[in-house]
């Protein structure tokens, strides 16, 4: 295989959630031609909503630069499933972290998407090799995982799947770089780099507030405050969605065979209550409207 990186000029984003409404948004202001597509097209029309506000208030406070607003708004169009799939060089699939749903999609991306387009998952978790699998494709097939929220954190963790060839990882490089992040890349394991280091740190916090170690005040100063970190872990749990973490420590769990990473009881419980931090207004914290602890 050919290790030259092929030009990317065109995007389409599979799921308009906050990651993927937030990967939208950067690869539109990064200057490429943006489709936006959702189950349901009215959540991708929110999306661009919200973001076309978000950057207006932003340009009124002098944040970004006059024009910033037109600019990303009007490369990005929004529609309904698979919207736009057909044209770009490159499908960002965003959806919930589910292998059955990502499996169906990736087999319908394969069938729709032109032979050339790579094929990207945003999954925190689930392995490439597995979805590139459901795919005639399994060289153009990989994972772009970005962290939440896009338009801040500066990393793409760049996964690359058994059969991923030297060309599309060298491809997605090439964009990540063009889109002002730094990538770091991963082998296909459970977890990959970031959540296989960060999640057994999120679950251990859970335990140290379920055994009653220190309150969760205490154990987010802690981490702020002695480890450097600018959130505690289990602000970041609240943050990251109570329900991916438990997602990913059951992955990790499974895949591995090994007791350490055991999901936390009082972890499982608040997901069964619907607790599953600042998307809900509760989690380890109680959040207002605005996302802010209360």
């Amino acid at each position: 295989m050919s290790n030259q990186s092929i030009a990317i000029q065109s995007v389409a984003v599979v799921g308009a959630g906050q990651m993927g409404a937030g990967i939208a948004q950067v690869a539109a202001r990064g200057g490429l031609q943006v489709a936006l597509c959702d189950q349901a097209e009215s959540q991708a029309v929110q999306a661009v909503t919200k973001l076309k506000a978000r950057l207006e208030r932003q340009e009124a406070e002098g944040k970004v630069p006059p024009g910033t607003t037109v600019d990303v708004v009007g490369r990005i169009r929004t529609g309904g499933p698979l919207s736009g799939v057909a044209d770009a060089d490159l499908v960002i699939e965003a959806a919930p972290e589910s292998l059955e749903l990502k499996s169906a999609l990736f087999r319908s991306l394969s069938a729709l998407a032109k032979p050339s387009a790579i094929l990207a998952s945003n999954t925190s978790s689930l392995s490439i090799t597995r979805l590139a699998r459901e795919t005639t494709r399994p060289e153009l097939v990989i994972g772009m995982h970005f962290m939440n929220p896009v338009p801040v954190m500066k990393l793409v963790e760049v996964v690359r799947g058994t059969l991923t060839s030297d060309s599309t990882l060298q491809s997605v490089l090439a964009l990540a770089e063009a889109l002002g992040k730094q990538s770091i890349v991963s082998q296909d394991r459970p977890g990959f780099l970031v959540n296989r280091i960060l999640i057994p740190l999120l679950n251990e916090a859970c335990f140290a507030l379920e055994e009653g170690v220190g309150s969760k005040e205490d154990i987010d100063a802690g981490a702020r405050l002695g480890l450097g970190h600018p959130l505690g872990p289990l602000e970041l749990a609240d943050l990251i969605g109570l329900d991916t973490v438990l997602s990913i420590a059951e992955i990790l769990h499974r895949d591995f065979g090994d007791s350490k990473y055991r999901p936390c009881a009082l972890l499982r419980n608040l997901v069964q209550a619907g607790l599953l931090g600042r998307k809900t207004g509760r989690g380890f914290y109680v959040y207002d409207q605005n996302g802010k602890k209360s």
